[in-house]
């Protein structure tokens, strides 16, 4: 199955999604596109876009209207639902989630969430890893038993104030 390939709308967590962002993605199938060859085309990264997609973020006016030209979409209907009046809503829905890849990361900050936050804690000092600020990135790692997914989230250290 390629990367691009056809997503069903009809079933959870597109069905949940407004109906702009299924025309997203249903566009985004039928041209065949991946979320890093839109990132490309849009000056993003393609988590970025994905989040986007998902109504996580928010497009710009000018990202909207290079979106509409690249997917093929009315851009006064990408305006009119994804505008200036539009905010993303972040949130990861019900917990635990269901979905396996979703529930992997969880299961993953179960597991060694007081770890990861005990060397936190000892490189940087008091505080958390912005979420605001970070990047995240997806790579592929070639394994002799089976590829790796290698996850990054670079994010901005914050110091708790002291007061």
């Amino acid at each position: 199955m390629s990367q691009a390939a056809t997503i069903p709308t009809n079933s959870a967590p597109y069905a949940e999604l407004p109906a702009i962002n299924q025309q997203l993605f249903e566009a985004k199938a039928k041209k065949g596109l991946t979320f890093d060859a839109l990132a490309k085309e849009l000056g993003k990264d393609e988590i970025w876009v994905a989040s986007a997609f998902y109504g996580q973020a928010k497009f710009s006016t000018e990202e909207l209207q290079k979106l509409s030209q690249i997917l093929s979409i009315d851009q006064s209907s990408l305006t009119g639902a994804l505008g200036e009046h539009w905010w993303p809503y972040r949130g990861l829905g019900p917990t635990p989630p269901s979905d396996p890849v979703i529930y992997r990361l969880y299961e993953g900050v179960m597991v060694y969430g007081h770890s990861i936050k005990a060397v936190i804690h000892e490189k940087f000092g008091d505080g958390i890893m912005s979420m605001i600020d970070c990047k995240v990135n997806i790579d592929k790692k070639p394994d002799p038993k089976g590829d790796r997914v290698v996850l990054t989230f670079d994010g901005k250290f914050l110091p708790y104030s002291k007061w």
